[in-house]
């Protein structure tokens, strides 16, 4: 396994990554960073080891900058190549991210309203069943925030083949499934996860604009912030080299399910890949870190007060101690002891991973994982969910707290 220093070491690698926002801000962070980071960092990374974690990379980021960054183990047993800045992770659900702000584009531009029904967009799913109420009443305002009422599944059956399909991929498969799918509660009373929802929500940008979503999201939000590096699904050529594999991990035998998988017509919800550093650049829009002209290139690709306007809670989903979750339009609210924090997580296949900003001190924190545990009963090893929301709320309670003290302290 192996370990990258820390940011301010300022090693190559290190001096590259930083040049995605120029300027240090190093000599702006609170002096107790590097000694609090280092501290949280060794506990994943002793979490990681004990469990048989494949690969992994972390990094806390300040105004766009990284102000840490870290990582483990490797993205190919095969090939034996440690993890480093470049390797490609998968990031599963952040791409709902990307489609919600595609929506809000197509707002802004004035071809759609938020409390517009879905079926003005997409007619075929007047076929779904709904008990509570004519399905002209469902929003893409309900889809935004999980609140519509359709299953969490794309796909509910089967899956567990290996000569299945990862996801459908035809948007007709979705369309037969229709007269036999039902709303589950009335729309817009409470919070569901659901990926199909997000499908939807992808039709409606194909629809609009005459263009695959992903060549929508490419040339209108992945091309304009230098995120050159990220693509959806097949790995291009010239990319194979830093591409992670994910592992299947039983009784410590980590199995490979291969560098690429279909998701087919799932895109919208589940399809992204991208280096570390390609998300760095994505943070830093969140947190509108970086030059004059980086902040007129990322209102290009959305206004200010539209992102804020998507940070807004719609519907609560659960408190848990000192945690509170829940859901705004596309992004995740987690507040921990009452401060507010905005992201998504990630997980599909074997890959699990997070990104998480808060706006107020334009800080940010990102993880990715490869690997997680399987097994019939018992408990399993990596248990990368319970490692993830472990990590992420050492952060909370330890990191990011010390860029929201009084500055004189820093």
């Amino acid at each position: 396994m192996s370990s990258s220093p820390p940011f301010r070491a300022l090693r190559p690698w290190a001096m590259a990554f930083a040049l995605l926002i120029p300027g240090s801000l190093a000599s702006q962070s609170p002096h107790r960073f590097p000694q609090e980071w280092d501290a949280v960092s060794q506990e994943l990374r002793d979490t990681l080891a004990a469990a048989g974690m494949v690969g992994s990379a972390w990094a806390f980021l300040l105004r766009g900058e990284p102000l840490g960054w870290e990582t483990f183990g490797f993205p190919d047993l095969e090939t034996d190549r440690p993890v480093n800045q470049g390797t490609i992770f998968h990031w599963g659900s952040i791409t709902k991210t990307l489609t919600a702000i595609a929506i809000f584009q197509l707002r802004d531009r004035g071809l759609l309203h938020l409390g517009d029904p879905i079926l003005t967009y997409v007619p075929e799913l007047a076929q779904v069943h709904n008990p509570y109420g004519p399905m002209e009443e469902i929003t893409l305002r309900h889809l935004l925030s999980h609140s519509a009422g359709f299953r969490g599944p794309t796909w509910p059956w089967g899956g567990d083949e290996p000569w299945h399909p990862h996801e459908p991929t035809e948007w007709d498969q979705l369309v037969a499934m229709m007269p036999y799918t039902e709303i589950l509660f009335p729309p817009g009373s409470r919070f569901s996860y659901s990926n199909p929802g997000f499908v939807f929500l992808g039709q409606v940008v194909e629809r609009l604009t005459g263009e695959d979503w992903e060549v929508y999201v490419e040339k209108n939000i992945l091309r304009p912030l230098q995120m050159h590096e990220s693509y959806f699904d097949t790995t291009p050529y010239h990319l194979l080299d830093q591409r992670s594999n994910n592992y299947y991990v039983t009784d410590g035998v980590p199995t490979p399910n291969g560098l690429d998988f279909d998701t087919g017509i799932t895109v919208s919800n589940g399809g992204l890949n991208a280096p570390l550093g390609d998300m760095a650049r994505y943070l830093a829009f969140l947190t509108d870190s970086g030059s004059d002209e980086e902040k007129e290139t990322y209102r290009q690709v959305l206004g200010r007060g539209s992102l804020e306007e998507m940070w807004v809670e719609e519907q609560p989903i659960q408190e848990s101690g000192p945690l509170r979750e829940a859901m705004a339009l596309g992004f995740f609210i987690e507040e921990y002891e009452g401060v507010r924090f905005i992201g998504h997580t990630g997980s599909q296949k074997a890959f699990f991973s997070f990104i998480y900003i808060h706006p107020e001190s334009g800080t940010a924190a990102i993880a990715a994982f490869n690997s997680v545990g399987t097994g019939d009963g018992g408990p399993v090893r990596p248990d990368t969910r319970n490692i993830l929301n472990g990590f992420r709320e050492r952060l909370f309670s330890r990191v990011f707290p010390l860029f929201q003290s009084n500055p004189t302290s820093f």
